[in-house]
């Protein structure tokens, strides 16, 4: 069965929440991996949006994270300062799924600037919340695309804390949160299982070689012990996505791999 990079990339992200509890969501991919979650291995998922919604249950695609069908059915809705405080804060977070313009090889994440701070090739869209959510989250996953131009050597401007400078580093710091747990791409996957936290190959997507992935990384890419391939979405998976989640491929693509 065919399929586009995208709907892989969120049939990934799904199955890595497998047992999860809650998760720190926003819209586009990360939000459509954590309502498949919900609907195949994660069915007690509560999904926790940044406007402060907790245990969403969306109607349709949200717009943007106060879009109001995510009210509709949620378990509470609390101010944003409540929301960071007793939960995020709290450690009652299990994951949060971020993106970045950058990554470098400690997970820390870039959403700022291209170039110089004071004089950037382009102004990102800033933090938001971010920061705190990576500083606090139980595991923080990465949806990126790999392209050698995002998974760079040096951050122009780190935004959101990974493991660092590597090691035990991010504890050091007094950072309560567990840091980057996994990198989902759509090529393949990454982890930080290694004492030095740094990221790994683990999986390339069927298709993709080793080479393929390392052309697309700025570093010396680390392998695990044991690289396997990922899975391909099922006809059940895909169904969902396509019929359920994102019915007018705003998200999903329309090209197959």
């Amino acid at each position: 069965m065919s399929y586009t990079a995208s709907e892989l990339m969120i049939v990934a992200a799904a199955r890595a929440l497998a047992g999860t509890r809650t998760v720190f969501v926003g819209v586009g991919l990360p939000n459509i991996a954590c309502n498949l979650a919900r609907r195949t291995v994660a069915p007690d998922l509560e999904l926790i949006y940044e406007a402060g919604v907790y245990g969403a249950r969306p109607a349709r695609l949200p717009l943007s994270i106060g879009d109001p069908t995510l009210v509709t059915g949620a378990t509470a809705v609390v101010s944003q300062a409540d929301l960071f405080g007793l939960y995020l804060q709290g450690g009652l977070v299990d994951v949060a799924l971020l993106g970045g313009a950058q990554i470098d090889r400690f997970g820390n994440l870039n959403t700022t600037v291209i170039g110089d701070y004071t004089r950037p090739k382009v102004r990102l869209p800033g933090s938001g919340g971010a920061c705190e959510i990576a500083a606090n989250a139980r595991r923080t996953f990465m949806i990126m695309r790999l392209k050698r131009r995002a998974f760079v050597n040096a951050l122009d401007f780190v935004t959101s804390p990974g493991h660092l400078e590597g090691g035990a580093s991010r504890q050091r710091l007094g950072l309560p949160g567990g840091g980057p747990a996994l990198v989902i791409t759509d090529l393949a996957l990454f982890d930080f299982d290694n004492p030095e936290r740094e990221m790994q190959l683990i999986a390339t997507h069927p298709g993709v070689s080793v080479d393929q992935v390392c052309a697309e990384i700025a570093w010396d890419l680390r392998l695990a012990s044991h690289v396997t391939e990922t899975p391909a979405p099922t006809a059940d998976e895909l169904r969902i996505v396509r019929e359920e989640l994102d019915p007018e491929g705003t998200y999903r693509g329309r090209e197959p791999v």
